[in-house]
């Protein structure tokens, strides 16, 4: 098993400056800010490729830089021999069906100190969230490298894959993983009319009628006239000869009938340029909240009508949350969204929740049980029967001269009251002994649905 090293202080950091991107390698405070300058990150990549692949990758990037590559065994194949997926941040995290499908990101090497490992390319979890089982999958396909930062996105049982940040910097390549096939493989979306988006990662995107819509992200200029604008980041090439990467309130849509690249005249007032920022969709609305823009962690909500493409600025007040990036927001009603972690300006990692009304245009803290669990760069999915399912990571400041406390505990808040057939099922399960000899008579996909809760309290010892 091969892995890339790159042991460019500029480069983490310049990632982890997540809003720089909002990277764990260096967000803007990767090394923008002077504290950050004097630590040192490696990114170990596990590509697995064979020589053939990296000679035809070399003719696909003729543009990049090929790294040389040494072997890193014991890394590389830690992540193989887990039943549980390995801790980490910047991954992705999309939900088909009643089944949680998590890829990517990166995690502290075991045995290098303050560097991190990228997790391999071709390996998918999923948690089954009616039996609580995790399960790990190896996807097939021309995935052409391990990342973080990606946007990852779930249509009609299709994954899509876009931006993110490997060991050579940013990509514009775009994926598509059928979920619903016999196996999974990775298909990269070529031969795309329109003009894309720029190289970036810490993006977000909201879906609506076939159509994938990106927003905003952080990585290089555009090569082309694109609507919208990029602030340089003018740290960002301090660091190894870098070409310098910059902040971007572009929106670029992906028409998945018609294959082709656009962007959207706008009206109103635009959001300003930001990453590690967090998009919902609810209704026509592409809801943003917060980001990182420049020095600043911010907290102000938009959304944009993406039926006539009008951004409206609303308001936050005083008592609500306060700015942040590498934070989830998630739809879990057609008219609440789900505000958890972040990081902010003061470099804190959070661990407050929130829920914005939509039809009243207002905020409400809300209360749970894992204060304790502070988390910035997580994932957060929601389930169908109410609860948005955290998972991963990290628990620390992620910019500070300590090892990163990346996480891979699954973090379940009920935000939805239970439906009927939930507390039904429920029931059913408490007095099992009594009724089971009755399930047989249940129609067959309310029986399926009580033999995986049944597996589930099994593993639990009840």
């Amino acid at each position: 098993m091969k892995a890339t090293v790159k042991t460019d202080m500029a480069e983490r950091m310049a990632e982890m400056e997540e809003d720089i991107g909002d990277l764990p390698v260096g967000e803007d405070d990767n090394d923008s800010d002077g504290d950050e300058d004097e630590r040192l990150f490696a990114w170990m990549v596990n590509d697995d490729m064979d020589e053939e692949e990296e000679e035809e990758e070399e003719e696909e990037e003729e543009e990049e830089e090929v790294e040389d590559e040494q072997p890193l065994d014991t890394d590389a194949s830690e992540s193989f021999e887990l039943d549980t997926p390995a801790e980490r941040s910047g991954h992705i995290a999309v939900v088909d069906r009643n089944i949680m499908y998590v890829w990517g990101g990166y995690k502290n090497a075991q045995n290098h100190g303050f560097f991190d490992l990228y997790l391999p390319r071709n390996e998918i979890w999923t948690y089954n969230m009616e039996s609580g089982v995790w399960a790990k999958h190896v996807a097939g396909g021309n995935l052409h490298t391990s990342m973080s930062g990606s946007c990852g996105v779930c249509v009609d049982g299709v994954l899509y894959l876009f931006g993110g940040h490997h060991s050579r910097g940013n990509t514009n390549r775009i994926y598509r993983l059928p979920l619903r096939a016999p196996s999974l493989v990775w298909e990269e979306m070529r031969d795309l009319k329109g003009l894309p988006p720029s190289c970036k990662d810490k993006l977000g995107c909201w879906v609506q009628k076939n159509r994938l819509i990106f927003f905003g992200g952080y990585g290089h200029t555009a090569q082309g006239t694109h609507q919208g604008t990029f602030e340089y980041d003018e740290t960002s090439s301090l660091v190894w000869d870098s070409p310098g990467r910059g902040w971007n309130n572009h929106i670029h849509i992906l028409d998945l009938e018609t294959s082709t690249w656009s962007q959207p005249n706008t009206t109103g007032n635009t959001p300003s340029p930001r990453a590690a920022h967090a998009c919902a969709t609810v209704g026509n609305r592409g809801f943003v909240f917060g980001g990182r823009y420049k020095n600043y962690r911010l907290n102000d909500l938009y959304y944009i009508d993406l039926d006539t493409w009008e951004w409206h600025e609303m308001s936050v007040p005083q008592q609500g949350p306060v700015g942040r990036s590498w934070h989830s927001f998630t739809p879990v009603s057609p008219d609440h969204i789900f505000l958890f972690g972040g990081f902010t300006t003061d470099r804190e990692t959070l661990s407050d929740a929130w829920l914005y009304y939509v039809s009243k245009n207002e905020w409400k803290p809300f209360k749970h049980s894992h204060t304790e669990s502070p988390r910035l760069w997580h994932t957060a999915c929601s389930g169908p029967d109410g609860e948005v399912f955290v998972f991963g990571g990290c628990a620390n400041n992620l910019l500070s001269h300590h090892r990163a406390a990346h996480s891979n505990e699954l973090l379940v808040f009920n935000v939805q009251p239970k439906s009927l057939v939930r507390f039904c099922m429920e029931a059913v399960l408490q007095h099992r002994e009594r009724l089971s000899s009755y399930w047989d008579c249940l129609p067959k996909h309310l029986l399926h649905s009580l033999k995986q809760r049944m597996a589930r309290v099994n593993t639990l010892g009840s």
